[in-house]
């Protein structure tokens, strides 16, 4: 049976091949009651339960760490925390004592009763958590029954497959053969799921929400996954599927031929000398990076150290992940975000309060100096690696001057703990802010007074300029990042910190759309990041065009009435020096 369904892009990639649907499922539990005399032998057993669990999953994040590194690795955490957690194990004891429950059968309550109080928070971080507690329970719950502890790996048939769930876990993520999975295809999950962040280090092209996709998947059917748009074709006609294979050998080709393009400078027809850095959210992600030709990292997203967590980061671990970053660009720039905690992030050990619109709410700068305890230690942590390369400080959501001073405040006084406790940092390091609402975008010339530098963040100044919600799929026709607004407020931030003598640079989407880029160089926008795979394409666009032709677009598209004339205007300036259509089917 045909089926289109459309959901949310988590890692991009495009794929065709055969599904594997995998179940997951929670054991079902006997109903069974234990003796008086056997209620501490039952108890007795939940622990053995416990400790095997945790023993199971640190082997599990020993594997991660081989294959991806011991940052990435702690992504593990939260379900050994959970297995420790008062919370849970003592909700268990006590139905064991009170109710005279078998150890599986009040395990099973008490995961219920966790489930059904987060459950009524909507936000992706307390989704994330649920992911982990299931995972922990189906662990938990294998060991009281005596059944097998699951083994994914061993579970899927055959080789250059498209997994199909309904959901995953960074458990299963992490043993899955990336020679045999081509893709993974998700009825839930959001893009940063920790199973997703995973997925996107390992190269495994994802769609994660695409609704109850795997009750109408079998395995066995063929199905075409879209990573870069999120979408996913469940048996499709002889003629789509041609046309995708298709696309998919001219893809492959293209790929072959943007390889080169790794290697080469970003440079313009007419000499303009382009810096383009990569995103990234992971430490293991720097040297893949490079390897695709980036200059440095425009944009390090620092939340992995803090998600799912029931406890702060501590300052060594975040120092290692930092390092680990700036020693792989030895002559460029890493960017470092502080938190970006709040919106669709929540940090269990901060007890977020639940909000009516989170994205507009306590988030961002704004959580990091309410809560100095966790900025402080995250500033010493960025300042001890500005000694192992030019590591910048980027705050995100920042709209008044105010929050850049009391952050110069915190980080002088972290510089003078360090001279006390003579660990060497670069006193010479560069901070600056990002550009993320139309309020700073305004106040962009008494911004670039105390900052060292501006990134703009368009994902957020796109969704806050148009008051659209970019994850909304009912609303995705009106997030447009070539909206006349959103142009002219590139412009003006451009202008000003080009007057103040600042560098602006670009660090969301649109750098890595072939016409976002010709537009931003128009503007004078000459330093863009765009996610590590992207790199040899938006390199290829860069050395294709002509700085010249992309300044009187601008121009044009300056004047625009829609955005569909701003289009108009980029795709008339940019002529045929870039074929639109091959980047289109990516």
């Amino acid at each position: 049976m045909r089926l289109i369904r459309e959901g949310v892009a988590a890692s991009p990639g495009i794929v065709i091949g055969q599904a594997h649907v995998l179940h997951w499922e929670v054991p079902r539990v006997p109903h069974a009651s234990v003796a008086e005399p056997e209620i501490e032998r039952e108890i007795e057993r939940l622990h053995d339960a416990r400790e095997w669990a945790k023993g199971r999953i640190r082997q599990i994040q020993e594997e991660a760490a081989r294959r991806l590194g011991p940052v990435e690795a702690q992504i593990f955490e939260p379900q050994i925390l959970m297995l420790d957690d008062t919370e849970l194990v003592g909700g268990v004891e006590t139905y064991i004592r009170e109710n005279h429950l078998s150890a599986a059968r009040a395990f099973e309550w008490r995961i219920l009763e966790l489930r059904s109080q987060w459950s009524h928070a909507s936000h992706p971080m307390v989704m994330d958590r649920l992911n982990d507690l299931e995972d922990v329970e189906i662990r938990v719950l294998n060991w009281l029954l005596g059944l097998p502890d699951p083994d994914h790996t061993t579970a899927v048939d055959g080789d250059g497959i498209i997994l199909v769930a309904r959901d995953l876990t960074p458990s299963i993520t992490v043993q899955l053969d990336r020679a045999r999975i081509l893709g993974i295809a998700t009825d839930g999950g959001t893009r940063t799921s920790h199973w997703a962040i995973l997925a996107r280090s390992m190269g495994i092209p994802a769609v994660v929400r695409l609704g109850d996709l795997s009750d109408h998947v079998q395995s066995g059917d063929e199905l075409i996954l879209d990573g870069r748009i999120g979408r996913v074709v469940v048996e499709p006609a002889e003629e789509e599927r041609r046309k995708y294979l298709e696309r998919e050998a001219r893809i492959q080709v293209w790929e072959k031929e943007l390889a080169i393009f790794a290697h080469v400078e970003p440079v313009t027809l007419d000499g303009r000398r382009v810096s383009l850095r990569a995103n990234i959210d992971l430490p293991a992600e720097a040297v893949p990076a490079r390897d695709h030709g980036a200059q440095g990292i425009g944009l390090f997203r620092t939340e992995f150290l803090v998600v799912g967590r029931a406890a702060m980061p501590d300052e060594e671990e975040q120092y290692e992940a930092y390092r680990r970053v700036a020693e792989a660009f030895p002559d460029g720039a890493a960017y470092v975000r502080t938190f970006d905690v709040g919106g669709d992030k929540f940090p269990m050990f901060l007890h977020m309060p639940a909000e009516e619109n989170p994205f507009l709410g306590w988030r961002a700068i704004r959580v990091c100096l309410d809560v100095p305890e966790l900025f402080r230690t995250q500033l010493r942590a960025l300042l001890r690696a500005t000694a192992h390369g030019d590591v910048r400080i980027m705050l995100p959501l920042v709209n008044d001057v105010e929050e850049i001073e009391r952050t110069r405040e915190l980080v002088a006084q972290e510089e003078e703990t360090l001279r006390r406790r003579g660990i060497p940092f670069n006193a010479g390091y560069k901070l600056g802010i990002l550009i993320e609402t139309p309020a700073a975008a305004l106040d962009a010339a008494e911004l670039a007074r105390h900052a060292d530098f501006f990134s703009i963040g368009t994902n957020d100044l796109v969704q806050y300029t148009l008051a659209v919600d970019r994850t909304n799929a009912r609303l995705s026709k009106l997030y447009n990042p070539f909206h006349p607004s959103v142009v002219r407020l590139l412009h003006r931030i451009s202008t000003v910190a080009r007057s103040g003598g600042i560098e602006v640079s670009i660090c969301g989407e649109m750098a890595s759309n072939p016409l976002g880029t010709f537009l931003l160089l128009g503007l004078d926008i000459t330093a863009l990041s765009v996610g590590w795979p992207s790199i040899p394409e938006t390199k290829k666009v860069i050395r294709s065009i002509c700085i010249a032709d992309a300044q009187r677009a601008a121009a044009q598209a300056l004047t625009a009435a829609t955005a569909s004339d701003v289009i108009r205007c980029l795709e008339e300036g940019i002529g045929d020096a870039i074929d639109l259509s091959t980047y289109a089917e990516r």
